[in-house]
């Protein structure tokens, strides 16, 4: 299986575990919880983009949902350190 066809994959499966996430909401969710899984989803989306435009969408996506949840979870440490909840 090529690279490509991985990501493909991934993607799918990323797409079928999102949607099925969402399906629930996020009432169960801790914040952490919440802002990971949004962080995610706006990086995947983002990356994706930016990933069409470059060459691979697949590729763009990958990264930007890493990011994104990576990004989710500085959020979250930042508003505990601040109180806000």
């Amino acid at each position: 299986m090529t690279m490509e066809g991985m990501m493909r994959r991934y993607l799918k499966i990323l797409a079928i575990l999102l949607t099925v996430s969402m399906m629930y909401g996020c009432a169960g969710m801790s914040y952490t919880e919440q802002r990971m899984l949004s962080g995610g989803a706006i990086g995947a989306a983002g990356g994706a983009a930016i990933g069409a435009a470059t060459g691979s969408a697949a590729t763009g996506a990958a990264i930007g949902g890493a990011a994104g949840v990576v990004g989710g979870v500085i959020v979250d440490q930042y508003e505990k350190s601040q109180g806000r909840y």
